[in-house]
């Protein structure tokens, strides 16, 4: 069984894209279709623009859809096969969540370009510049990551954004709780805290104003059950109605994600090879987290042609 997976953000980069669009007119069509649905040309700044313009959230989220989206149309077009026939789940990292519905046929291109471009929005007016940070917990379990973001909260936010893997969490809130606890890691047998270079404080109780913008938005939007299954962020289950997702997909702007459990749970269910489009990030995570499970996983990055031609090979 085959899993379809879409990173999140952070995977974005200058170039992004560009050898895909010298190369195919099927890449160029998302990027044009993308450009026009936001009224901006995204495409540009992704493939030579300014690193920090693009780094910013309400930019970076559909720059890297629509780069993940570019990839799997390619090897749909250039294999002549449908997701459908050659995956049985998709799942993706926090945005990549949409990426993946998109691939699933859930929300239509331009819709998911639009919905990102919201979602970026209304996360970085959530929470005045500064008062928010996020830090990574090198070494720590899930265990360890809560313990520690207990004891750092004292009356402000502070709790676990990202359970990545099992030596990898992510925790967020308050700028002052995130300091405590990157100052507090060794006292819990952590390894190593570093505050990230993020703009806003995702994936907790401060992004409630973005998850109250994102249900108004989603409550409008037209959606379609998905093709195959989605490993949801905010359960690590199945989810193969689009009402369900609807609400996963809001209650995923203040709630953990879970993508070592998604990434467990994949496995138990069968999934032995693992695709990433347009990026590289969640393919070690993954590795790392449903290894256990299987000693016959395989696990491949698609960012190139070439990338595209040798798995259209094993198909």
């Amino acid at each position: 069984m085959r899993a379809f997976l879409f990173p999140g953000q952070g995977s974005q980069k200058i170039g992004m894209g560009k050898e895909l669009s010298d190369a195919s007119a099927v890449a160029r069509s998302v990027f044009q279709e993308v450009d026009e649905a936001l009224g901006q040309n995204l495409y540009r700044l992704m493939s030579e623009g300014d690193e920090a313009e693009l780094t910013l959230t309400e930019n970076a989220q559909p720059a890297i859809m629509a780069n993940a989206i570019a990839t799997l149309q390619l090897l749909e077009q250039e294999g002549g096969v449908n997701l459908a026939d050659i995956c049985q789940f998709v799942a993706g990292h926090s945005l990549g969540e949409y990426s993946a519905l998109c691939a699933a046929g859930t929300f239509d291109l331009a819709t998911t370009a639009q919905l990102l471009k919201l979602r970026g929005q209304a996360m970085q007016a959530a929470v005045p510049v500064g008062q928010g940070a996020m830090a990574a917990l090198l070494g720590a379990d899930i265990e360890k990551a809560e313990a520690l973001a207990a004891a750092a909260c004292k009356g402000d936010v502070c709790t676990v954004a990202n359970d990545n893997d099992p030596s990898q969490v992510v925790i967020s809130g308050h700028k002052s709780a995130i300091d405590r606890a990157i100052a507090m890691v060794k006292d819990y047998g952590i390894k190593r805290g570093i505050s990230l270079p993020v703009s806003a404080p995702f994936h907790c109780p401060l992004m409630q104003s973005a998850a109250d913008a994102m249900q108004a938005a989603l409550a409008q939007t037209d959606m379609r059950n998905p093709a195959v299954p989605l490993f949801a962020n905010v359960s690590a289950s199945q989810r193969s109605d689009a009402d369900e997702i609807r609400t996963s997909l809001v209650e995923q702007v203040t709630g953990r994600v879970r993508w070592r459990e998604s990434a467990a749970a994949m496995a138990e269910a069968g999934v032995t090879h693992f695709v990433e489009f347009g990026g590289k990030v969640l393919s070690p995570m993954v590795k790392k987290s449903a290894s256990h499970i299987s000693d016959e996983l395989v696990i491949d990055s698609v960012i190139t042609m070439g990338d595209i031609e040798n798995l259209l090979k094993g198909l």
